[in-house]
């Protein structure tokens, strides 16, 4: 490739993926990054190059392991073949629905994540928490956008709740349908930005991904008047090039988030619970009602707020091995192991 970086930064180069190159192949490969990814195919693109591939002819046989939306590609110009996958600079990922270790990629070499719910009955704080484990696990920036604030009656409750999830959490307000409300998120989506949109069907999700992208080409739907929740709408993995100029992938609705392969995002999000449990007094401390336990104290002050430390908890033996999920609840002992766990990069 020469000089690579003023055409392919339009579709997210940047020099991490330049320094992994061999002089070799700056000079006779070229890459496209993976835009969409449908059940069998995936959609590659670059600089005059676009491309439909069969989704297991991308070096891997399997969907733990093969090229993912987001990623970039290595071909050779003569044979377009592909020579090999670039190292990621993000994963996002969770266990597949269904599945007892099966690990399911949604995307790589995301910059931003934009968590969206409503102010409505979808504002599910444990849901939330889990999103903002895996973006945490990802290395990914998470922004909270709330949608339908134009029809609660108290949408700053709504932001405070928001705000409380994280120290320093993003929180943005939108009326999803507006170009002026949601411009407060364009400065996520400039040039060589990388957007990735979560959350359950019938929050506005696909209403945001048009107004962002000002069409209306991708369908919408109607929440359910008897309990807010709306029917899934997008069923692929695509990425949408943005007028901001950079690049927004929409996601189907996932209500079924596993924390699997978490524990570096459980530790970050939860660091208040992890810091208290190590001042209990025994080391194995499940937390009970048992002396020398700091986190009772903690929620007995109230310090510490007992349904957080219940959902923690929960996403604590979801994420764990089985076989040793029990007896992993206290905090040293859960962060001893955690600084084994190496990040997927």
């Amino acid at each position: 490739m020469t000089d690579p970086l003023p055409v392919l930064v339009d579709f997210g180069w940047n020099t991490f993926f330049e320094s992994q190159l061999e002089p070799d192949e700056r000079a006779h490969a070229f890459a496209g990054k993976v835009v969409e990814v449908h059940r069998g195919t995936i959609r590659v693109v670059g600089p005059n190059f676009d491309k439909i591939l069969p989704a297991f002819t991308t070096l891997q046989d399997d969907e733990e392991t093969a090229a993912t939306v987001g990623d970039w590609l290595l071909f050779d110009p003569v044979t377009l073949e592909i020579q090999r996958l670039l190292q990621r600079a993000s994963l996002f990922k969770r266990r597949a629905p269904g599945t007892e270790r099966k690990m399911q990629q949604i995307a790589a070499n995301i910059d931003t994540l934009f968590i969206v719910t409503s102010c409505n009955q979808d504002f599910n704080t444990a849901r939330l928490e889990r999103y903002l484990v895996l973006a945490a696990e990802a290395d990914v920036r998470p922004v909270l956008v709330l949608t339908k604030a134009d029809m609660s009656d108290s949408p700053e409750d709504y932001i405070s709740a928001g705000e409380g999830l994280l120290p320093n959490l993003l929180v943005e307000a939108v009326d999803a349908r507006v170009p002026t409300s949601v411009a407060s998120l364009n400065r996520w989506c400039a040039q060589g930005s990388t957007v990735a949109v979560v959350g359950s069907s019938g929050v506005g999700k696909s209403t945001l991904v048009n107004t962002l992208r000002g069409s209306d080409e991708i369908e919408t739907q109607d929440i359910r008047e008897d309990d807010a929740k709306g029917r899934h709408t997008t069923t692929g993995r695509t990425f949408y090039r943005l007028p901001a100029g950079g690049w927004l992938l929409d996601t189907p609705g996932m209500r079924g988030l596993d924390v699997s392969e978490a524990r570096r995002g459980l530790e970050i999000v939860f660091e208040d619970i992890i810091s208290i449990t190590r001042a209990c007094k025994f080391s194995d401390c499940k937390h009970d009602p048992e002396p020398g336990c700091a986190v009772q104290a903690a929620i007995v002050s109230g310090a510490l707020d007992a349904k957080r430390f219940k959902r923690w908890q929960k996403l604590v033996i979801e994420e764990a091995d089985e076989g040793d999920f029990k007896k992993n609840l206290g905090g040293r002992k859960f962060m001893k192991r955690s600084k084994k766990t190496k990040k997927v990069k």
